[in-house]
């Protein structure tokens, strides 16, 4: 559709992963966009006038389009009683923490509200995760000359974004640091891997494809856009930036072999984060339950958070997470574009010295 922003246009095929909860900051979008990439605000969790704050804040310090993230609302509330069961089995977690567990409340996270900002305020592009809005609401972000990219976990959720209208697709490999972007969480702890999902969407649905999920260097970059990506949306590989907001308990473990793994302990949606205390005690008995348990846990993971107890808060991380650098956001994009071409340029040398 003309005039939508299109992410083949991009200097460096780079889209920085919208990553809500504190590692997604202004300042790492701009730093983003700036170095030639596509930089994200991370919608949820967060007011719609906070959101507004933040698009305002991106526009000043840059003319280079960015994009929105928003949650598409849990339809359902969750099952009471697994969710009281739970509460119960976390009650010792709190009392450790010295606070109480939170409200278990369903919420749409200011779905309309934030809806009615990014329209408002024509962000270049919007992406959905949990979810496919209707063909109805990606008609009105079209009229408001909004690109709209949707976040799918299988080949099922990308033909019913295409069907919808959706410009472009994230495509999530299981590999991928934080919360799946599954359209229902019903899935197991397997998922697809991220290069053989892309091959099946990339065979049956003709659009831009984003690939997320365990990509944190020039190599992997290269690889996406063999197998059909046109731009890879990096977060782990972003985390350790000066400009994310990632936390100094999270930084400190980001580059320790510790492995992931794929729990629904903290927030009660499947999440891949780095394994410590909490997600090995709870993961077998979480509920799902998003977002009841996410609200419930709130108090005790800024507990933890505060005291650096590193065994009791959510620490989301792809597999690939030892590959982070603590280098300048900027810096981080234009040094993964250049491998990620020299990588290409290499490969092609090497077939085509094969007899």
């Amino acid at each position: 559709m003309g005039g939508l922003f299109d992410v083949t246009e991009l200097e460096e095929p780079i889209v920085q992963a919208p990553m809500a909860g504190g590692p997604s900051t202004p300042v790492l979008a701009i730093a983003v966009c700036e170095a030639g990439g596509l930089g994200f605000l991370a919608a949820g969790y967060r007011p719609a006038d906070a959101v507004r704050t933040e698009i305002e804040a991106v526009r000043a310090a840059t003319s280079r389009p960015f994009g929105v993230n928003l949650f598409v609302p849990t339809p359902r509330p969750a099952d009471p009683d697994r969710v009281r069961a739970y509460l119960r089995e976390l009650a010792p977690e709190a009392e450790r923490q010295g606070v109480e567990l939170g409200e278990p409340r369903h919420d749409d996270d200011q779905w309309q509200a934030k809806l009615e900002l990014v329209c408002e305020e024509r962000v270049p592009a919007v992406s959905f995760t949990f979810g496919c809005p209707t063909a109805e609401l990606i008609d009105r972000l079209h009229r408001a000359t909004i690109a709209v990219w949707v976040t799918v976990t299988s080949l099922k959720e990308a033909r019913q974004a295409r069907d919808a209208g959706a410009e472009a697709l994230i495509v999530q490999g299981t590999e991928a640091g934080g919360h799946r972007g599954s359209f229902r969480d019903d899935e197991g702890s397997e998922g697809v891997g991220l290069l053989a999902l892309l091959r099946l969407i990339a065979r049956s649905v003709s659009l831009p494809l984003i690939a997320t999920g365990g990509i944190a260097d020039g190599a992997a970059v290269a690889a996406v856009l063999c197998a059909g990506a046109s731009a890879a949306q990096l977060g782990t590989a972003l985390m350790l930036a000066p400009e994310a907001g990632t936390t100094e308990a999270q930084r400190s473990l980001l580059s320790d072999p510790r492995p992931t793994a794929l729990t629904r302990a903290f927030t009660g949606r499947l999440a891949r984060g780095l394994v410590n205390r909490f997600l090995s005690e709870h993961t077998d008995t979480a509920p799902v339950a998003y977002p009841e348990i996410h609200h419930a846990t709130s108090p005790l993971r800024a507990a933890a958070r505060k005291r650096g107890d590193t065994d009791a808060l959510n620490l989301w991380a792809g597999q690939a997470h030892q590959l982070a650098q603590p280098l300048p956001a900027g810096e981080i994009v234009r040094t993964i574009g250049a491998d990620a071409r020299r990588a290409l340029a290499e490969t092609r040398r090497r077939i085509d010295a094969r007899p």
